[in-house]
């Protein structure tokens, strides 16, 4: 039987994956391949990893009753997996203190990686600051304008942020500039890529170090409801966080899993989306075989997500496979669904998520009403809304005209659109 976590010997999950490199490519990619298989079967790696996650980031990470948002919609309980309250705030540094620690084992001198929405750009700069290695990011010039305080951050922690004003201008650009650096600068430079995106091993290696969050909220949902959950939420771009969480609880049947994709202005108009499981057709990117987004070419796609971390036309190969299987229903969330969810949570429980947690949250809105009292529902809180705060500003009017309070039971999305105005 195949399995549902783990790729075969040519890195491939399903039809999906691989490594589909440019030869000057092939031989530091093996090699990065070659370090983590010995890192990941080494007791000392692993313990110094596990270290970092206790003392430095603070893990585990509290899976918390939300009552409040509970209440309001009715139905099933509501548990977040508060990955927001991380060290640098957000789940990108689980694996990013572990590309930065097999870095060091490799006796390399420069992280080199991509970012969208910059918390991977920021985590990573982190790690680098942490470990003594140097650190270079590449982003687009509509992220950085989007996501300008990410870019500070990450300037202040040491880190060179290069703005790529190539094509969209956004996180596939990013990512094809960074590959173009490391392909002629790789003896010294370890290329951290920021999702379970790429070449094997990238895909794998980034699960691995992401399924703490899984590991975690198992054990703590069985210590606080005395069962498994019956359904989890998280949202999809690449999938590092879905995968996080999803890991888990892959091999529970009984446990349904839902991906959410940005729909963003219009799912039916190629560029005003990203929903590329939901629309993809198999090609390649960024070293792997997948599900993309592409013109009649073959070309990626220009996409489109309120949220800069989920605006990227391909998806990491295992959640292509997990769609082949059924394992997995991934469905879609719009810029109104979303930005709606993230004020209601700010409005229920006190918290800000990040926009891309907040597509999660989004389908959660729909999904828990549907549900009785006693089922449970895990949604992956991947990261805060710091980031987030001028683009909500905007939309909603803070600091101008106040706009009506949003209603979730209306509307046939079971979310009610704010009124419309120039942000969306």
């Amino acid at each position: 039987m195949t399995s549902l976590i783990h790729a075969d010997e040519a890195g491939f999950f399903g039809n999906h994956g691989g490594r589909f490199l440019p030869p000057q490519l092939e031989a530091p990619i093996a090699e990065v391949a070659a370090a983590y298989a010995e890192a990941r079967q080494d007791p000392g790696f692993q313990a110094d990893y596990e270290a970092l996650l206790a003392d430095y980031v603070g893990r585990p990470s509290p899976l918390f009753l939300a009552a409040g948002l509970t209440r309001h919609l009715g139905g099933a309980k509501i548990y977040l997996k508060r990955e927001d309250l991380n060290h640098t705030g957000a789940h990108k540094i689980n694996h990013c203190l572990g590309e930065g620690l097999l870095a060091k084992r490799m006796g390399k001198k420069k992280l080199i990686a991509e970012t969208g929405a910059g918390q991977h750009g920021v985590a990573l700069a982190t790690a680098a600051a942490l470990l003594g290695l140097e650190c270079e990011i590449h982003m687009g010039a509509v992220d950085v304008a989007k996501q300008h305080p990410n870019v500070v951050r990450m300037e202040m922690l040491g880190a060179k942020v290069v703005s790529v004003t190539s094509g969209g201008q956004t996180l596939k650009e990013a990512v094809d500039s960074a590959f173009s650096v490391f392909a002629t600068d790789y003896a010294d430079t370890f290329f951290a890529i920021g999702s379970a995106v790429g070449p094997d091993p990238y895909p794998s290696m980034v699960r691995d170090f992401q399924s703490i969050v899984g590991r975690e909220a198992r054990r703590q949902v069985l210590e606080k409801e005395g069962r498994l959950p019956d359904a989890l939420v998280a949202a999809v771009g690449g999938g590092s966080n879905a995968l996080g969480l999803f890991t888990a609880f892959l091999e529970d049947e009984p446990v349904k899993m839902f991906g959410v994709e940005p729909a963003g202005r219009n799912l039916g108009v190629s560029g005003q989306h990203a929903a590329t499981i939901t629309l993809g057709t198999p090609g390649t990117l960024h070293g792997m075989r997948t599900l993309l987004l592409q013109d009649e070419d073959g070309n990626p796609a220009e996409v489109h997500s309120i949220a800069s971390g989920l605006d990227y036309p391909g998806v990491g190969p295992q959640h292509a496979f997990l769609r082949d299987t059924g394992r997995v229903e991934y469905v879609t969330a719009s810029d109104d669904e979303t930005i709606a969810a993230f004020q209601l949570l700010c409005r229920t429980e006190g918290i800000i998520p990040a926009l891309e947690s907040s597509h999660a949250l989004a389908h959660a809105v729909r999904l828990a009403p549907t549900m009785s009292p006693e089922k449970v529902l895990i949604v992956n809180l991947s990261g805060r809304g710091d980031k987030d705060v001028d683009t909500a500003s905007r939309w909603f009017g803070y600091g101008h005209a106040k706009l009506q309070v949003i209603d979730p039971s209306a509307g046939p999305s079971g979310v009610a659109v704010l009124d419309e105005n120039e942000e969306k």
